[in-house]
């Protein structure tokens, strides 16, 4: 049964998170994002009292994050499920395992956060969900539209697909192919060497209560549990576990026909006594640690700072909690989101950066604030959307196409939701826009329907600290009583 639960939840999570990252028309609830903020980077990045309750919970029944939800665990299970690969003991290398952890950390200190986005097992699955699945969903429901509508059923629409950032499809290419194969041949390697929160929840499982055990007297050293580990971590010869490589996957106990392999609290008979204080000492030394606020030719050519998106407050704060998820990439409604290249420079590689190609931000939309797991960005009310000012327009009068070909157009004023551009008398009858940045919060609606190429005539140069637009009064039009026809 043990096997079963764990199997049938991995799934239900797997299913669920997957989906959420693919789902494009919003079939799924939005609080279905909570499964991103029980992730361990996310949740340690945000100060999220679930790292407690996950470090409570490795501690008292081992590593079953890693088992029932993480996302890049129950991935590898796939693929080594399907290579139907029979593993042996392999020694550990705690070395390098240590080493990784170190430098990451090191790394994450100084400013240089693209390390713990690139090994975070959760972001890095994201990636592989948004940048490869997802374009793959929307392929096969852009063929079964087509299908559906020769019979005049328009129950499924095509939608568009591109490419988001040629530098984070690489990446997530690159990591599908890496720890895809890696779990073909060799199971749970990912997990046990590179990944650093599988490093650090096998040394908080030396202290778990319940664990795997091997009862000596009624095992054989039959190797048939050993064949079944993926994490290669039983040595059925010596009948020894390294318990900072088990996850918890059950297969050695489903596997073992004398039961000579179980999930228990700890026994005398079986094995050492631990000593209770020291788990309770490393139970509260971890809480310390993770709960402190202290852890804590195209238009963006003309940029001379790129535009952070909503809620991160500045591109600094990003890059200090954001694991490049693209979480807020897939659910961005308008586009706008795009993964940095090197907009912020090396160390902010992947993050989400605001982009006006395709789209302009919503005035009225919070949906990237409201699923970001690990809170690099703030939650946002729409009260306080429409008051923040993430960045300030720019217009250049010599590009205009106003000034340039003496023609009409507008559109910028059209599109401007806080009436920071407005149109004024030109020469020869026309109007040119006026712009009033104090008002303005850059949404990038003006930019976006900017006819000029390459370079946009009007353009929002971002914030490096986001700020507070001042609040835009409704012009009331002159009411005039008509007692004819007004023709």
């Amino acid at each position: 049964m043990l096997k079963k639960i764990r199997v049938a939840v991995s799934i239900l999570i797997f299913s669920l998170l997957t989906f959420y990252f693919l789902d494009f028309a919003g079939i799924l609830p939005s609080r279905i994002h909570v499964l991103g903020h029980i992730q361990f980077i996310p949740a340690l990045l945000s100060h999220n009292a679930i790292i407690v309750c996950l470090i409570i919970l490795a501690l008292l029944f081992g590593r079953v994050y890693c088992s029932f939800i993480c996302p890049m665990g129950v991935f590898q299970d796939i693929a080594s499920r399907c290579s139907k690969k029979k593993f042996a003991y392999r020694k550990n290398n705690p070395v390098l395992r240590w080493s990784i952890v170190a430098i990451t950390f090191i790394l994450f200190l100084s400013g240089f956060t693209i390390a713990i986005g690139i090994l975070d097992p959760y972001s890095a699955y994201g990636r592989i969900a948004v940048h490869i699945f997802r374009p793959i969903y929307i392929f096969a429901n852009n063929i079964l539209a087509g299908v559906f509508s020769n019979f005049g059923n328009y129950t499924f629409y095509k939608v568009g697909i591109g490419i988001l950032s040629i530098f984070s499809l690489s990446v997530a290419l690159l990591t599908f192919v890496a720890i895809g194969v890696l779990a073909w041949k060799k199971g749970r390697f990912y997990c046990n060497t590179i990944c650093p929160v599988g490093t650090v929840l096998g040394f908080i499982n030396k202290f778990s209560l319940f664990k795997i055990r091997i009862n000596n007297t009624q095992c054989t050293s039959c190797g048939i549990c050993e064949k079944n580990c993926k994490a290669s971590c039983i040595d059925a010869k010596a009948k020894t576990i390294d318990y900072s490589r088990c996850v918890n996957c059950f297969n050695c106990v489903k596997g073992c026909n004398r039961r000579g392999v179980f999930y228990a609290k700890k026994s005398k008979e079986i094995q050492p006594a631990v000593d209770k204080g020291k788990r309770k000492f490393l139970l509260a030394g971890l809480a310390a640690i993770a709960a402190p606020k202290a852890l804590a030719a195209n238009p963006a050519a003309q940029r001379k700072v790129a535009i952070s998106p909503p809620g991160s407050v500045s591109a600094e704060r990003l890059m200090k909690r954001c694991t490049s998820c693209h979480l807020c990439v897939s659910k961005c409604p308008s586009k706008v989101l795009r993964p940095a290249f090197m907009e912020y420079g090396i160390g902010g590689m992947m993050m989400p950066v605001m982009c006006f190609e395709r789209g302009f931000c919503n005035f009225d939309c919070t949906a990237c604030s409201s699923v970001c797991p690990s809170h690099a960005l703030v939650p946002l009310t729409k009260e306080q959307k429409h008051r923040l000012q993430v960045g300030k327009v720019i217009f250049i009068p010599e590009l205009c196409v106003v000034h340039t070909n003496g023609t009409s157009c507008g559109a910028c004023s059209e599109h401007c939701p806080t009436q920071a551009v407005k149109m004024v008398p030109y020469k020869g009858g026309l109007t040119i826009p006026v712009i009033d940045v104090d008002t303005c919060v850059g949404c990038g609606g003006c930019e976006f329907i900017c006819p000029v190429r390459p370079y946009r005539a009007i353009y929002v140069e971002g914030n490096k600290v986001h700020q507070k637009a001042k609040a835009f009064i409704v012009e009331k039009q002159e009411e005039r009583e008509v007692r004819d026809f007004g023709f």
